[in-house]
């Protein structure tokens, strides 16, 4: 498939052109390094293609590539069943990946790229970056994408404020220390020092700071997604949103808290899960990778995979909230009765509440 993005001296795209027929001629092989006509991309592979079955592909967030990201998660036990089902393609934004040359300068001016040679399909794991990423994805080739999960995501341009914001933290901190804060939260940074002291040390030492600094420049110059909540039964066809089942999740310490559930409040409520897990801030795949891989193994059984995949710690552990998270419109409950949710309780009812909500899951 392709996104597009192109690393220029100022300013960059986050999106970026790869094919997908490209990748799968590779699986059996465990990492490579694609041509594009924009550049090479680096992909890691795991397992082959399950019959018509969509692939598993991944996309990291700044300061990160795709084995700090998700090494945990997909190393976790309950995961590995999970990728017995499915083929895993793992994508290092340009430049991230370990031992990363220089990202060159003259790949500018680049536009959105046709999807060739479609095959298949996938379901989209995305962080931050990589979560804004593959809604751009969905919502440019709908058809390729069959479902997504969207740990952080923000689905808004900075506004002024942010962008003035973000100049003066250039002016007054680190690179390093920008990273850390779009990461965790304050009380992480001084609360988890292993885990901070960890991610630290691979931000400062094993991602090329240069190729870096631009993939920051490109995701903080995103353009807003211009998602909207469709209204049943008025221009429900015809609103910008994703098409596909959508599971977002975000720590309840997190930084990106606001930004999720801003997302959440422009999805369509019959296709969209909000996931806010206890005890977890900005990197629920690394902290809680156990709740993660429950509620992942969940969303594709809703999908109609795995059907006789075993379900244990997130059914015993969910519960539901009948409390409004800040939704824009401000007067729904966001709890609803789910089909799909085993044991699942709606919310109240009344005139308010006659349509249908976004479900949210606290673990």
């Amino acid at each position: 498939h392709c996104t597009s993005s192109s690393y220029s001296k100022k300013t960059v795209m986050v999106d970026r052109c790869f094919s997908l027929r490209a990748v799968y001629m590779l699986i059996g092989q465990r990492e490579h390094d694609i041509e594009t006509p924009h550049g090479v991309l680096h992909v890691t592979l795991r397992g082959t293609p399950k019959g018509n079955r969509p692939v598993i592909l991944t996309y990291h967030d700044i300061g990160l590539n795709h084995k700090s990201c998700f090494n945990t998660l997909f190393n976790f036990e309950d995961m590995q069943e999970i990728t017995q089902h499915f083929a895993v393609v793992h994508v290092d934004a340009p430049g991230q990946q370990e031992s990363a040359p220089p990202f060159p300068t003259g790949n500018s001016n680049m536009n959105n790229c046709a999807l060739i040679n479609r095959i298949n399909s996938v379901i989209g794991i995305g962080v931050g970056a990589g979560a804004y990423i593959l809604t751009r994805l969905a919502l440019n080739e709908p058809a390729l994408v069959e479902g997504l999960v969207l740990i952080n995501v923000d689905p808004c341009a900075k506004g002024w404020i942010d962008w003035a914001a973000s100049k003066l933290s250039g002016w007054t901190s680190s690179l390093v220390d920008i990273v850390m804060a779009h990461h965790f939260s304050t009380d992480e940074l001084t609360e988890n020092q292993e885990i901070i002291q960890t991610y630290r040390l691979h931000i400062a030492q094993d991602i090329n700071q240069d190729n870096l600094a631009l993939f920051c420049h490109s995701y903080n110059s995103r353009r807003d997604l211009e998602i909207e909540r469709p209204v049943l039964g008025l221009y429900e066809n015809t609103v910008k949103t994703l098409k596909c089942p959508a599971l977002l999740i975000v720590g309840d310490t997190s930084p990106a808290v606001e930004a999720v559930v801003e997302c959440n409040s422009r999805l369509n409520p019959t296709k969209t899960t909000l996931l806010k897990m206890a005890d977890c801030g900005g990197l629920p795949q690394v902290v809680q990778p156990g709740k993660l891989a429950e509620a992942f193994k969940y969303f594709v059984q809703g999908m109609g995979y795995m059907p006789t995949a075993s379900m244990t710690r997130l059914a015993r552990s969910r519960t539901h909230s009948a409390s409004s998270m800040g939704s824009a419109d401000g007067s729904r409950s966001r709890a609803h009765t789910s089909s799909q949710m085993e044991g699942a309780t709606g919310g109240p009812v009344n005139d308010n509440q006659t349509r249908p909500q976004t479900m949210e899951v606290s673990c």
